[in-house]
């Protein structure tokens, strides 16, 4: 069984075989898929703009440099409406872009998380669901912006397009969920 966390030496992204785990000849089918046309470009493009962009560009900048190496002309953005307010200002980077810019704000109509009932009046019920923008026909990269997991799994498990997570909600850590992971405080706590 491959374990890459307990893995000092990292060796495969030196290009070297796998010293922790079984040979990696079950998973040759899956390195088969980096071959096929999409899939090749994407991943020649995301390579190349991993070297171009480390340590220069934040994360905020990569979909939009990728998108545009793609020859992708629409940008889709699908938030949570806890997340507005980032939102709005991402909208104000992307219309320096020459991309199209696709917005929906993803809810499960309103259904209540426990038991999955209406929680609200019709009225109030968000009319997008998850599986909502892939129906809309949209070709390009859509980005995602911290829906609840719910949501966020769905709507990228119905995309026809390739999606990214930039944000995840995390009200106790600044939307910074790897937050509990570097603080003493929090990770004694998860360790519990």
């Amino acid at each position: 069984m491959v374990n890459c966390v307990s893995c000092v030496e990292k060796a495969c992204s030196r290009g070297n075989p796998c010293p922790v785990g079984e040979p990696l000849k079950k998973f040759a089918f899956k390195f088969k898929e980096y071959r096929k046309a999409g899939n090749l470009k994407l991943y020649q493009k995301s390579s190349s703009l991993e070297v171009e962009g480390y340590m220069r560009y934040p994360r905020v900048k990569e979909p939009i440099r990728l998108a545009e190496g793609m020859g992708w002309n629409k940008l889709g953005m699908a938030f949570c409406i806890g997340l507005s307010e980032e939102a709005k200002k991402l909208q104000e980077v992307l219309k320096c872009t020459v991309l199209k810019f696709i917005r929906l704000c993803v809810k499960l109509v309103a259904l209540r998380r426990k038991n999955s009932l209406p929680e609200r009046k019709r009225s109030r019920m968000q009319s997008n669901s998850p599986s909502d923008g892939p129906q809309r026909g949209w070709n390009g990269f859509e980005r995602h912006r911290g829906s609840l997991h719910r949501p966020r799994h769905l709507f990228q498990r119905y995309s026809k397009a390739p999606t990214t997570t930039l944000i995840v909600k995390d009200r106790v850590l600044a939307h910074n969920p790897v937050g509990a992971l570097y603080s003493r405080y929090h990770f004694k706590k998860l360790l519990r």
